[in-house]
């Protein structure tokens, strides 16, 4: 018990560090870890996968460390190479985490969560069930945490429009699964944060 706390507090320590770097994404860390473990419950997960999904979900973003601030908390449009600097932030989190054996999956999180379903996402352009499912998870927790906050480029969305957003994404940005068990928790307000 004690060092699964010790481990939990290191990784939530980590995970601080990485969003103190981008002034907007205040919290984002733990949000994303707790709307991945209410996604997992609902489809059905153990409580050991729950905990390893949400402890995945924490670091998913470590990565950043690599990005520039300018980049990070650019207000304007990014150029394209500013972008491409952005997106490589899931191939840094990933060969920073691949040595941690203790929690599976943990580079899969960071390297996979842009991936979409359709294909159409990074690094690697995965589709459907090549993405890993722990990362599916992710991408939705991930893109709803983003629509509901302020960004240094928008305010956040209106409810109505993210819950719309995530239905249209279901099968194209998102799995289908994963998207549906979104809609479930938030149209019965059951998200955890």
């Amino acid at each position: 018990d004690n060092l699964q706390k010790m481990t939990m507090q290191t990784i939530q320590t980590i995970a601080n560090t990485i969003d103190a770097k981008d002034e907007y994404t205040q919290g984002h860390s733990k949000r994303v870890s707790d709307y991945s473990g209410s996604i997992a419950r609902e489809l059905g997960y153990t409580e050991k996968q729950v905990k390893d999904i949400e402890f995945v979900a924490l670091l998913h973003d470590i990565g950043k460390i690599g990005v520039p601030d300018s980049v990070l908390n650019k207000p304007g449009k990014l150029t394209e190479d500013e972008y491409q600097l952005m997106k490589n932030h899931t191939v840094i989190g990933a060969d920073i985490l691949k040595d941690i054996g203790m929690i599976p999956e943990i580079d899969v999180g960071a390297k996979y969560h842009h991936e979409r379903y359709d294909g159409k996402g990074y690094p690697e352009g995965l589709s459907g069930e090549d993405i890993p499912r722990i990362a599916r998870i992710i991408a939705v927790a991930d893109a709803y945490d983003a629509m509901t906050s302020t960004r240094i480029y928008r305010n956040r969305l209106d409810p109505d429009i993210v819950l719309e957003e995530i239905r249209k994404g279901a099968g194209t940005q998102f799995d289908p699964d994963v998207a549906k068990a979104m809609v479930r928790l938030l149209e019965e307000n059951r998200l955890i944060s």
